[in-house]
């Protein structure tokens, strides 16, 4: 009875340990982590468990590699009753991990000097999602008539054309506090990184490469906008439009939201000192330096910048600074933006941390003495962003975020007072810290409206200070911060949407382009969650399905991946560019320890043509149409020598019924399936223009009908994503109506005549198997075949009776010879490449 009873007990004590390990997750940054980078994640529980050690396993082998009793219980928080911090920093070895406590287990994870390569330019791709005026990833234009000019009495009503610039969120407001926010940021991030950005896009945002970074494209075309909100040395406007236009759900392109009867396009207000507010509500507005400011540190740091790149366009900005700086000294105060209808506006109260940064940017620019002084005088009236240690703040009542006037002081040549400006940094990391260092996250920024850019701003100023003194004493907080915007937060989601692409992020954001047409905004930085009494206080919000984080929300903060909720899952346009430069200095101090980003070719048209070329590797890709006379060949080659190749077929050669077993034997094989166009079109002209011959409808519904024949064949569309063009020919445009539709357009790798072999003797650009192979054989040996896309086909016209398919196996033995390696598509293109 004895031992039967000891039985009951011990049963019951494995039952309710279960209970407790199913009720508790561990959450990691879903990037990975590098190798000499702080890692710590944060294990959470429902139930009250004791934690004292905790194991890394290898995800590829199953084997533990590491174990730890780094563990600091940090207690209840939020929606948690336990909570504890597994620190794992002194294991830094290379590879795929996830940790284990008991039977709880973490998301796999990398770490790797890669985590954060291209990062910073993955955030672009929802600036050119926000663009006005012409819109590169809707291949259409928007709010071409604005605007007319509103609260300046002296051009009251008058037409000003101020179209371009970024929608500031999921609205279409435009602002210049924000708007010039951003452009110092963009610019801020290419001066100190420069490394960490690449060229894959032109100036109007369309993919292909212009010879200028697209960071440098993006910033520019802010500085635009800028330069046409700014039309003389007295005029600074603030705004365009108000909140009438929170009138649904709606594309730019087809906004009919109509401000005045009688004027085209949409209101232009003034920056001034006067209170303004055509409706009910009012701001608080008490002078133009907030405005001017901004205007003149944005002016002054695109005339250090861009003038590498538009020695002509930078020549007025130099002036254009110090008039806009001058203009907030003589009006101080803020120039707020303007409600209509609601009470919602930016409550903007500081400004000497505008001027702050105009006069250091001034200095830095001109090296004139006066903007130093001024700059530490401007410093000395706001030593901390008032923001920092507080609970809660007023929507952008202290804004911007982060008072980047103290770095750019600070770095002016490490000057005297680089130490000074660093203590005030330390000033307010210290209250952040003091805040968050009892909870398990060490959060310790408020959780009010885009609490996600105020994270941002405390990650960038701790890296700041870094960056001014060497000091290490907030670099785990600053982990930390960082961590929570990629996983490590209660809901183990990153708050970046599609970063990174392999992990949870919002898939449903409050955004008119996923709601009406399902269009993602990868890159954008959602605002992030907010406390429950806020969001149980704000206006029209309602979730349109099952909260799938219910369990982890709580009276403290709430987040919810809804599209409506418009508090917390909303990305906007300033958070989004605020978070360039930490990303671009993250890539930066990677770099800096030997790592190099992996180099992948993209051609004019931006469709990736070459994976990287610094390894050995080569994906065997075919296409398909008419004619398979070579699959069953090819097939028995690749079989015999363990190799995945790519097989991109056309609607045409899907629904042949003679193919449909080659087909099977192709998935069940592993190899890739993709998509060439249903009915095999020609999309462009032959002529270097590149003229379009079908529309966005019909190039749609022709790749739709694609994937629908796949379908049949058991390959779906998210396990089919590159898009190889039919005739291997594309224009910017079918490349960027590719990405809109979720998918990926490649193309092969030029250099050799490999896609040569469907030529027929009776054609003059025949040539034969052997001139094939020779070409092939000579380029590598000139420039080498790494990371090459060798494109041939499976199958030819009869008349071409000189099969190059027939000396596949003697192409494979005789480049394996040499060291190359036949590899998947996916592994050919890395995931990092996003």
């Amino acid at each position: 009875m004895k031992n039967r009873g000891l039985l009951v007990l011990f049963l019951f004590c494995l039952t309710l340990a279960s209970a407790q390990e199913e009720k508790s997750w561990i959450r990691i940054n879903n990037l990975g982590y590098l190798p000499q980078s702080i890692k710590v994640a944060v294990l959470g529980s429902k139930a009250k468990v004791d934690v004292t050690s905790f194991s890394l396993v290898d995800a590829v082998t199953g084997k533990q590699v590491y174990s730890s009793q780094k563990v600091t219980p940090k207690g209840a928080y939020g929606p948690f009753e336990s909570s504890y911090r597994l620190d794992f920093s002194d294991f830094e070895q290379k590879g795929r991990y996830f940790i284990k406590v008991n039977a709880i287990t973490s998301p796999e994870f990398d770490i790797n000097a890669n985590v954060y390569d291209n990062t910073a330019d993955f955030l672009l791709k929802y600036m050119r999602q926000q663009r006005c005026g012409y819109n590169p990833f809707l291949t259409d234009s928007c709010h071409l008539d604005d605007g007319y000019i509103i609260y300046n009495p002296k051009r009251e009503g008058e037409r000003i054309d101020v179209t371009g610039g970024w929608h500031d969120a999921t609205d279409y407001l435009q602002y210049t506090a924000t708007s010039a926010n951003a452009v110092y940021q963009l610019l801020l991030a290419y001066r100190e990184n420069p490394e960490a950005f690449g060229d894959r896009f032109q100036a109007n945002g369309l993919p292909g490469k212009n010879g200028i970074p697209d960071v440098i494209d993006e910033a520019k075309f802010g500085m635009d906008w800028l330069k046409k909100m700014n039309p003389s040395p007295e005029e600074y406007y603030n705004q365009i439009a108000d909140d009438r236009d929170h009138a649904g759900y709606r594309l730019p392109n087809k906004d009919t939201v109509i401000y005045d009867e009688s004027r085209k396009g949409r209101p232009v207000y003034l920056a001034s000192a006067e209170k303004q507010g055509l409706k009910k509500y009012q701001n608080r507005s008490t002078g133009v330096a907030s405005t001017a400011g901004k205007f003149a540190s944005s002016f002054a740091m695109g005339g250090m910048v861009l003038k590498e790149f538009y020695p002509n366009y930078t020549e007025d900005l130099l002036s254009r600074a110090v008039n806009a700086y001058d203009f907030g000294k003589k009006n101080p105060g803020v120039s707020q933006t303007a409600p209509c209808k609601g009470p919602y506006f930016y409550e903007e109260e500081n400004w000497y941390d505008d001027m702050e940064l105009a006069a250091g940017a001034l200095y830095n620019l001109t090296g004139d003495d006066r903007y130093k002084r001024e700059g530490i005088d401007f410093a000395d009236q706001e030593q901390v962003s008032p923001w920092m240690g507080r609970d809660t703040v007023r929507h952008y009542q202290y804004y911007p975020f982060l008072n980047a006037g103290h770095f750019e002081l600070g770095i002016s040549g490490k000057n005297e007072k680089a130490k000074d400006m660093a203590e005030l940094y330390k000033k307010g990391l210290e209250a952040i810290r003091q805040r968050g260092k009892d909870n398990a996250f060490l959060i310790g920024t408020p959780f009010v409206w885009c609490s996600n850019n105020f994270v941002t701003a405390a990650v960038t100023q701790s890296h700041m200070y870094h960056e001014l003194t060497g000091d290490d004493t907030y670099l785990e907080m600053e982990a930390a911060l960082r961590d929570w915007l990629f996983g490590c937060n209660p809901w183990g989601t990153s708050m970046v949407v599609g970063l990174p692409e392999h992990a949870d992020s919002p898939a449903k954001p409050h955004s008119s382009l996923t709601v009406l047409e399902g269009y993602a905004t990868y890159g954008g930085l959602v605002d992030g969650p907010v406390y429950g009494s806020i969001f149980n206080s704000l206006i029209g919000i309602k979730l349109e399905e099952e909260d799938s984080y219910a369990e982890f929300q709580s009276d403290l903060v709430v987040y919810h991946d809804d599209v409506g909720d418009y508090s917390t899952n909303e990305p906007t346009m300033d958070g989004t560019a605020s978070l360039v430069y930490y990303l671009s200095s993250m890539e930066g101090r990677s770099q800096k320890t030997g790592h190099q980003k992996a180099n992948f070719t993209y051609d004019d048209s931006g469709a990736l043509i070459r994976g990287n070329s610094s390894e050995k590797k080569i994906n065997l890709t075919f296409t398909g149409d008419q004619y398979a006379d070579g699959l069953f060949t090819i097939l028995k080659v690749l079989d015999k020598h363990q190799i995945k190749g790519s097989f991109f077929f056309t609607g045409n050669f899907y629904r042949n019924p003679k193919y449909a077993g080659l087909i099977k034997k192709l998935k069940d094989g592993g190899h890739y399936l993709g998509a060439h166009s249903d009915k095999h079109l020609l999309y462009n002209d032959w002529s270097d223009q590149k003229k379009l011959l079908v529309s966005k409808e019909e190039f749609q519904q022709d790749l739709l009908d694609n994937y629908e024949i796949m379908a049949q064949h058991g390959v779906q569309k998210e396990d089919a994503p590159f898009f190889l063009p039919p005739y291997e020919w594309n224009s910017s445009e079918i490349t960027q109506w590719t990405n809109q539709m979720d998918l990926r357009l490649i193309n092969y790798t030029p250099g050799t005549i490999s896609h040569a072999d469907y030529t027929t003797p009776d054609m003059k650009n025949y040539r034969s198997s052997d001139e094939i192979m020779e070409s092939i054989l000579a380029y590598e040996a000139k420039e080498g075949l790494n990371g090459f896309l060798l494109l041939t086909h499976v199958g030819t016209d009869p008349k071409r009776t000189d099969k190059l398919y027939a000396k596949l196996e003697e192409l494979i033995i005789v480049l394996s010879g040499k060291g190359y390696d036949f590899v998947p598509l996916a592994e050919v293109l890395d995931k990092k490449n996003r």
